[in-house]
């Protein structure tokens, strides 16, 4: 309950991941997260580093959002989600049996999986998955994306206000994480869409053999 309680208090700083994760997370033996705060740059000597922002949201002042005109919603099946989820970025990748294995969760609510199409030509332009924890009241974010050719449309706005506005009855407040290197900027879009914070986790991989002999 100790744990609960102070991830509660300040879930972005008491956890690098939503507190259904943590409870259950078992990190490999090469791989070390730790807070900013707990960071320092001669691990850099033994790890390669990946800095990943963590934002909160707490459902206030929460207003209904309506999709930038000519596109709509659309029923996406999971091969679609993957397939769009994967065209959207270069680094990172999800297969079908993976997203799937989401449905089986007890965070999973089929209504906090948006896909957005262009009414134009029917292609999927924007995605966003989000789940729901209502042991503790926590909504988070998952995956948000737009495809590149529909970006500065308003799109990812959409998703993630018509994603919390979803979860406003159930959820206490929001998490969402990403990268702090990605080129697309998305913790810009969470601020703007009312996020704050200031905590960064650091994802340290173990580096191979260098050249001088140790590790």
């Amino acid at each position: 309950m100790e744990a609960r309680k102070q991830y509660l208090e300040n879930p972005c700083r008491a956890a690098s991941v939503p507190y259904w994760k943590a409870v259950c997370i078992s990190v490999p033996d090469n791989i070390r997260i730790l807070h900013d705060s707990e960071f320092n740059t001669e691990l850099l000597r033994r790890y390669v580093d990946e800095p990943y922002f963590r934002l909160q949201h707490r459902m206030m002042e929460l207003k209904p959002v309506s999709l930038p005109e000519g596109y709509s919603l659309y029923e996406a099946t999971v091969p679609d989600f993957v397939e769009h989820i994967n065209s959207c970025y270069e680094d990172i990748g999800i297969t079908v049996s993976e997203l799937q294995s989401y449905l089986a969760r007890e965070q999973y609510s089929p209504e906090l999986w948006l896909a957005v199409r262009d009414d134009c030509n029917g292609k999927i332009a924007a995605t966003g998955i989000a789940e729901l924890d209502l042991e503790i009241g926590e909504g988070i974010l998952e995956w948000i994306q737009v495809s590149e050719d529909y970006r500065r449309h308003g799109l990812g706005r959409y998703l993630v206000l018509e994603l919390l506005w979803r979860m406003r009855k159930a959820a206490g407040f929001a998490t969402v994480s990403g990268k702090c290197k990605n080129p697309n900027h998305p913790e810009a879009l969470y601020r703007k869409c009312g996020f704050c914070g200031n905590d960064v986790w650091h994802i340290l991989r173990e580096r191979g053999q260098d050249v001088s002999g140790s590790r």
